[in-house]
């Protein structure tokens, strides 16, 4: 792998562990919808004219229902989930229980025609991210209605981020990405519109809120975005897979350093089974009849 690709790949692990910081700190200002709508839009405006000078926005008229259910299932789904839960708890639980993703895709690949075999050893690694997801749950991490709401809110977000590469494998991976990707973002920025617009705050948010939005639209979705297909692209899709792995660790150091979170013992506890289990569940190469995108 280049110098470049190990760039590519460092940046993006740090870049995608980050969102949950900067939405933690968004959503003490902005209804959760505007700030997954921010998030799109900002990420639209940043990819279309790259898509539009690639002419990857040509061959899209076939796919028109593969880009919107991608829209929904990456975008829409998953960013309002996260904005809504992390009202209820800590940045540093969001990135652990977000860590479920390659448990997800695992669990669900057959539905969508990825026919892969689960051996001794990605068995193993489901049952360890599931008793993860038990410490994390029962060790006093999660307490209150609305924190087991807030659960309910990342598993469905899981839900989601495990559905989007699923789709891009069956639908979407003969096509130039930066087509699908801008144009799924602009789906998902027309589908949240009426919402954001209902739930505009009072008054200009404040210079803080306005930073993380701008990265969280800029960095953690146009960038990283650009960043994972050049790496996918370069480096190999099972490679870039390592990245789901030190999402959580950078967006529990954060959580934990700058917005003085407390984990606890099931927290850590949780983390490391967690991600543990994701890596032994993804073990292995994908059959011929298709390999997962792994652009979460």
């Amino acid at each position: 792998m280049s110098w470049r690709a190990w760039g590519a790949f460092a940046a993006l692990g740090i870049i995608w562990g980050v969102p949950y910081f900067f939405i933690k700190v968004s959503v003490q200002e902005l209804s959760p919808v505007v700030v997954a709508f921010g998030r799109v839009t900002l990420g639209a405006v940043v990819l279309m004219p790259i898509a539009w000078r690639r002419g990857a926005l040509r061959s899209l008229g076939r796919h028109k229902a593969a880009i919107c259910a991608f829209a929904l299932a990456e975008f829409v789904i998953p960013f309002s989930a996260i904005s809504y839960g992390e009202r209820w708890i800590s940045s540093s639980v969001t990135g652990i229980l977000i860590a479920m993703v390659p448990l997800s895709i695992a669990l669900i690949q057959r539905f969508f025609g990825v026919h892969e075999r689960l051996g001794v050893w990605r068995i193993l690694g489901l049952g360890l991210g599931f008793v993860g997801v038990a410490a994390l749950l029962g060790f006093g991490t999660i307490s209150g209605p609305l924190g087991w709401a807030a659960v309910g809110c990342m598993l469905v977000a899981t839900l989601g981020y495990a559905i989007g590469p699923l789709i891009i494998q069956r639908h979407l991976a003969g096509l130039d990405p930066f087509g699908p990707l801008a144009a799924s973002l602009a789906v998902a920025g027309v589908v949240l519109l009426i919402p954001a617009l209902l739930s505009l705050p009072a008054r200009m948010p404040s210079t803080q809120v306005l930073a993380s939005m701008a990265m969280l639209g800029l960095v953690c979705t146009a960038l990283a975005m650009l960043l994972m297909f050049y790496l996918v692209g370069h480096a190999g899709a099972s490679r870039a897979a390592v990245i789901t792995y030190i999402n959580p660790a950078v967006a529990a150091l954060l959580g934990v350093s700058l917005l003085h979170e407390r984990l606890g013992l099931g927290g850590f506890l949780a983390f490391v089974l967690i991600l543990l289990g994701s890596w032994l569940a993804t073990r292995g190469a994908a059959t011929p009849h298709g390999r997962v995108a792994e652009a979460v």
